[in-house]
């Protein structure tokens, strides 16, 4: 399961009434290869929803998208979202990472 705070599901809402285009798209969360530990997230809003074969979660109002492929680093994963003085954004609690980098963007397992 992915879970996503209420923080970070306010501030998905709030981009999605600022920009129109993304009013009906699905939150698509996934793994990508690259960064300086080796696996990067990446956020997109998915405007052609989901696939038979991605996994979906719902809270807070917002649905969650993910690829089965992506699913299997992100299981257990929290999804929030900052807004303090270090820094503003997306923040992945991510219990499969076993280590990370300083700025929190990439992991390995």
């Amino acid at each position: 399961m992915i879970t996503i705070t209420e923080n970070a599901a306010k501030e998905v809402q709030r981009i999605k009434t600022a920009d129109p285009a993304n009013a009906q798209s699905n939150l698509r969360v996934k793994v990508i290869g690259g960064g300086c530990s080796g696996m990067s997230y990446k956020i997109d809003f998915d405007p052609e929803g989901a696939t038979e074969k991605d996994k979906i979660f719902e809270e807070h109002g917002v649905k969650v998208v993910v690829d089965a492929k992506s699913y299997l680093f992100l299981k257990g994963t929290t999804l929030d979202f900052s807004g303090g003085l270090n820094g503003k954004g997306f923040v992945f609690n991510n219990p499969n990472a076993s280590r990370s980098c300083g700025c929190g963007s990439s992991f390995s397992v």
